[in-house]
């Protein structure tokens, strides 16, 4: 088991930029083995999208933090389908040259925020998550960064003020505090594993999901990615 470094309450500026070059050495190299065919499939947890458009608004999403090209609207579903629609006619391959560049340069400029960017590297990692599901790959939302996914989840939660959580995780040693406590409500409670929990707050469907524990919360109220 592991406990990360980041488990504290105050922000680790580094922290999203390990996320990505971690998901970077294992996502990459899993798109270059794959055939031309399956960019094409539907992935269910974006629906109306398929791999070469959870890819495309990736790669997109990134080099706009890289270039710091944050018009009104940036991030919105229509500046989504805007920023898909302009790669239309990439290759493949090139989506993904542009995805691992993203990857690589932008971990600095999220550091350099005040942190309202740290959620973009967590949704880099939800969405590697949603592609390994839909190539069948073991282990879709673990791996190498899960540490460091759920450490960066308790920062995003707290900066957000989300609704309290104390999670007693089967990957870490110590409990990871998540949102912000009030007087107001007590923190809820979750027992299981991490990537339950990942896939819980990213609003993803728990199909084939280890057993868990959710008391004081509901879970419609983790999802932090909205509907």
């Amino acid at each position: 088991m592991t406990t990360p470094a980041d488990l504290h309450d105050v922000r680790d500026p580094e922290l999203p930029g390990r996320l990505l070059m971690l998901e970077r050495d294992e996502l990459v190299p899993l798109l270059r083995s794959r055939a031309d065919a399956d960019f094409a499939l539907p992935v269910a947890a974006c629906p109306g999208w398929t791999v070469r458009d959870v890819l495309a608004h990736c790669s997109s999403a990134l080099i706009r933090v890289v270039d710091k090209r944050f018009e009104k609207g940036v991030f919105s579903p229509e500046c989504n389908d805007r920023d898909i629609a302009e790669r239309a006619d990439w290759s493949n391959a090139r989506i993904v040259d542009e995805l691992e560049r993203g990857m690589t340069e932008a971990g600095p400029v999220i550091a350099r925020s005040d942190g309202r960017l740290d959620a973009v590297a967590l949704g880099e990692w939800v969405h590697a998550g949603d592609v390994r599901v839909t190539f069948g790959e073991p282990g879709a939302y673990a791996g190498r960064g899960l540490a460091e996914a759920l450490a960066l989840l308790g920062t995003v939660t707290r900066a957000r003020g989300h609704v309290p959580l104390h999670a007693d995780l089967d990957d870490l040693d110590e409990p990871l505090k998540l949102g912000e406590a009030s007087g107001e409500r007590p923190p809820g409670r979750y027992i299981g594993d991490g990537p339950t929990l990942l896939r819980l707050y990213a609003g993803r469907p728990l199909d084939g999901a280890a057993a868990y524990e959710l008391a004081g919360v509901e879970a419609a109220e983790l999802n932090i990615f909205g509907d």
